[in-house]
């Protein structure tokens, strides 16, 4: 007996430890997995290499087309987004000039959709956008070329979106022929209940219910509302997932309470089956279905169920069978966010309510617990992708939550009545109208607030797992009796080297196609410098802000010889831009842009030839060979004050243009080192000690980035 009793609890003991060693196998193969490549894409291999080839491919579309707004360069080529020369302009943030416009979405330059070619999947590019639905055949003929990769880690690109989905190819398609219109009656039904929200309630309202049945993947949203509630940490509310699947099923086990077993178990899993077939096999869908599905057997079994177990063996189940949904951050954000709200959520809400609580203090206790955990459990995702944080989620998330759960269930039989009864899909839209414009007030009003979304910067991976160390020192409760001290010295640690990091000098160069930005930190400021002005630079810009944790530049120069399109879009990232003045020269020769630690001036009459100090150091920048013909004019005149003067002997040289060899000695002579060059190596020859060259598309960095 004594055997048998120790052999079980042997078994008991292993079991304990088989499901996180099966997640963690799971989770590194499937890490690894995207990586490796070409496994789920067999088209690259007819990409014969960057350059592409022309190919005629046969398949069917996996996906309705997706606009996209942001206009993309082409290698070496000039943006499809620059303006006509206009005339000269100085915009200031917060002036007249900066208040006379108000900005608005461009118009969608074309779409793309993920295609299925028998042999491999890629990626469709359609310019203009052709009216496709997802399960079309077609015959699509274009050029095959592998993705841009993005020229920095913050500034993720095309290659990296694909790899993500195992895809390492895609078309830019110049025609194609619909070969095949099978019927799709899932897809229609979404589309129809969609289409009837918005024309009950109109784009926004009739937006953000359909969102709460169908999902923001399958619903097109306004992008205010979208951005409004991800700056507001609302997003969790449009996105399908566990918390709408728990409603749904809450209600339909508190209406079939007394009902038999029998009757209830079908209803319950056709309510899970429903969800599954208007949200759509997203990898947070899946992982809420299949972790509903198992509770609901263990509460029928009559058996406890370990939620935490159920957890797992999900997370191993759907990366097993799809290992790149590793990959996928809304999973990501899912598991984390579950895992929070079951291990450390208890706690919490005990912590909160203390010992002896009122019914007050125990709801306010539940209430905060409940989006504090599952946000302390996502931070480093959001910081490690994104490196912002919502500033005030925590009181959105209070206001919000007692209108989510009528507004989901609402909007469930608004699906219901869409597809049955449409005339009385206007009165119940009405009904509903007023709690919607209440949870938008709600995000809009938390995004309009100063720091709304506190732009931290994206910490290096160490620093992030040092931070998921010390947050499960605290949160998860076992940890927390033993290791509450370390973990916090681990916080503590993280934070400061973090903060260190974004106090460095460094100066940053980004060249893509045929836009260079440079940006410069000293001191926790920082200042930017951009050879072009169309809205894919700015867009860039801002993007690598967001990322390093740049609030706002101190100033900002644009060099192109025509002011941006969307002045509001430059302005709104500086609390000074600069355009371009006369003869297309932001700055006279003399003049100096500056601020504490941070300054650029001009050198010359006739160019754009610039002094930038970055603290102690100067850089020459040439941005162009007029700008390096005037320079080195100068040199030969040696006047002070001139570019051969002592303004321009400088420590290092950012060159916008490759130079030859005559302009190479020239340099080496003056012993400037380093020479920063956008583009690639100029010849075949090495570059020479302390040269560096971003290739087509790639970012330099000084040592203390």
């Amino acid at each position: 007996m004594a055997v048998g009793q120790g052999f079980a609890e042997g078994l008991r003991r292993i079991g304990a430890w088989l499901g996180p060693l099966a997640v963690l196998m799971v989770l590194l193969c499937a890490g690894v997995a995207p990586l490796l490549g070409g496994s789920a894409d067999g088209l690259d291999r007819l990409a014969g290499g960057a350059g592409g080839t022309t190919v005629r491919l046969v398949g069917r579309l996996l996906e309705d087309p997706r606009p996209f707004r942001t206009v993309v360069p082409a290698p070496g080529a000039p943006s499809a987004e620059t303006a006509t020369p206009k005339a000269p302009s100085l915009v200031a943030h917060g002036s007249a000039a900066s208040a006379s416009a108000t900005p608005s979405p461009p118009p969608a330059a074309g779409c793309r959709a993920l295609f299925d070619a028998g042999r491999g999947r890629t990626e469709l590019v359609f310019r203009p956008c052709p009216q496709l639905r997802a399960g079309w055949r077609l015959e699509v003929g274009g050029q095959l070329r592998r993705p841009r990769s993005a020229p920095h880690p913050f500034l993720a690109g095309p290659a990296e979106r694909l790899a993500r989905q195992g895809i390492h190819s895609e078309m830019r398609v110049d025609d194609l022929r619909v070969m095949e219109r099978p019927a799709s009656p899932i897809a229609d039904l979404r589309r129809r209940i969609a289409d009837r929200f918005v024309a009950a309630a109109g784009p926004e309202v009739g937006g953000l219910l359909a969102a709460l049945v169908l999902g923001s993947a399958v619903v097109t949203l306004p992008d205010a509302l979208t951005t409004d509630f991800r700056i507001a940490g609302l997003s969790h509310a449009l996105a399908a997932s566990g918390f709408h699947l728990t409603v749904l099923l809450g209600t339909v086990l508190a209406v079939a309470r007394s009902w038999p077993s029998l009757a209830r178990l079908p209803l319950a899993v056709g309510a899970i089956v429903l969800f599954l077939l208007l949200a759509g096999p997203q990898p947070s869908v899946v992982r809420a279905v299949i972790s509903g599905a198992l509770a609901l057997l263990a509460r029928e079994a009559g058996r406890r169920g370990r939620p935490l177990g159920l957890l797992a063996l999900t997370v191993v189940v759907m990366l097993l069978a799809r290992p790149l949904w590793w990959a996928d951050l809304g999973f990501q954000l899912s598991v984390a966010a579950t895992a929070g709200l079951l291990v450390s959520a208890p706690a919490l809400e005990r912590w909160l309510a203390g010992p002896t609580p009122g019914r007050g203090r125990r709801l306010v206790a539940v209430a905060v617990a409940v989006p504090l955990s599952a946000s302390l459990w996502t931070l480093p995702l959001q910081l490690l992708q994104f490196g912002v944080v919502p500033l005030y989620a925590l009181p959105a998330n209070l206001a919000a939550d007692p209108l989510l759960t009528p507004l989901t269930l609402g909007a469930m039989a608004m699906a219901v009545v869409a597809l049955v009864a449409p005339p009385l899909l206007a009165p119940l839209a009405w009904l509903l109208a007023w709690p919607s414009r209440l949870l938008l007030l709600v995000a809009h009003g938390m995004a309009a607030l100063p720091m709304a979304q506190w732009q931290t910067g994206r910490p290096e991976p160490l620093l992030v797992l040092l931070l998921s160390l010390g947050l499960l020192g605290l949160l998860v409760p076992p940890l927390a009796q033993r290791w509450r001290h370390p973990a916090l010295l681990v916080l503590l640690a993280a934070v400061v080297l973090h903060g260190a990091a974004l106090r460095a000098d460094q100066l940053l160069l980004v060249h893509q196609g045929s836009s260079d930005l440079l940006m410069v930190r000293h001191a926790g400021r920082a200042a930017l410098v951009a050879s072009r002005s169309d809205g894919w630079s700015c867009h860039q810009a801002r993007r690598l802000a967001q990322g390093l944790g740049v609030e706002k530049f101190d100033w900002l120069l644009l060099l192109d010889g025509v002011p941006p399109p969307d002045p509001l879009c430059w302005s709104r990232q500086a609390g000074l831009t600069l355009a371009n003045g006369e003869a297309g020269i932001p700055l006279a020769a003399g003049q100096r842009l500056a601020s504490e630690g941070l300054a650029v001036e001009a050198l010359s009459l006739d160019s754009q030839a610039l002094m930038l100090s970055l603290g102690p150091r100067r850089w020459l920048l040439l941005p162009d060979r007029q700008a390096y013909r005037s320079w080195r004019s100068g040199l030969e005149t040696g006047e002070p004050g001139q570019p051969g003067g002592t303004l321009g002997r400088p420590a290092a040289v950012w060159l916008g243009f490759q130079p030859h060899g005559p302009d190479r000695r020239l340099l080496l002579a003056q012993q400037a080192a380093p020479v920063w060059i956008s583009g690639p190596a100029p010849g075949s020859a090495a570059l020479p000690r302390g040269w560096h060259a971003t290739g087509p598309s790639g970012s330099l960095a000084t040592a203390g980035g």
